[in-house]
């Protein structure tokens, strides 16, 4: 069972995939208003895929106050501990090629810990390429900055949440010529 605010976006989600005209299954970033997130926005964020890199392009305020620095032109991984960069790239890569939404469970650094769920939904950018995601962070609790240094996120499950969007690749023969 997710977060209700992780839930929320994976509905919103789902409904704007099932929208027409979708391609591939990965709604257009234009059909995303960001108003229906609503409280939910100071911890949303979306990223653009850059080489093999997820990297910020908008960051709520939310997020901006608990890491203490504006987070655009960033790489998404370096919110995350350095072990936990591998995972958090290999969930924006699942989510993409699945069309579906992927939710990663973390906590923070230091003490107390806090529970975190960072849930990434594919997104058509205006090249028609999938190749933005929609972030949201949903803490077990307020989502303040703490004392100290800005805290790291250590990831410990990626999982994908409802059904892909597009079908699995598969490659065919055909007159001895393999096609996909």
């Amino acid at each position: 069972m997710f977060h209700p605010d992780t839930q929320f976006l994976i509905d919103h989600w789902t409904g704007l995939a099932r929208a027409t005209p979708v391609r591939g299954g990965i709604p257009a970033r234009s059909a995303l208003h960001p108003e229906v997130l609503g409280r939910r926005l100071p911890r949303a964020f979306i990223a653009e895929r850059r080489g093999g890199d997820s990297v910020l392009t908008l960051a709520g305020t939310g997020l901006e106050a608990f890491w203490r620095r504006p987070l655009a032109g960033e790489r998404l991984t370096a919110l995350w501990t350095p072990g936990s960069s591998e995972m958090i790239e290999r969930a924006v890569s699942q989510a993409i090629l699945e069309a579906r939404p992927v939710v990663v469970t973390a906590f923070t650094s230091g003490e107390p810990a806090l529970a975190v769920e960072m849930v990434i939904a594919p997104l058509r950018g205006a090249s028609d390429r999938p190749d933005r995601v929609l972030g949201l962070f949903a803490p077990a609790s307020a989502f303040t900055p703490v004392s100290g240094d800005a805290p790291l996120l250590t990831a410990r499950l990626s999982v994908a949440a409802g059904t892909p969007g597009r079908p699995p690749l598969s490659l065919a023969v055909v007159g001895g010529r393999r096609i996909a």
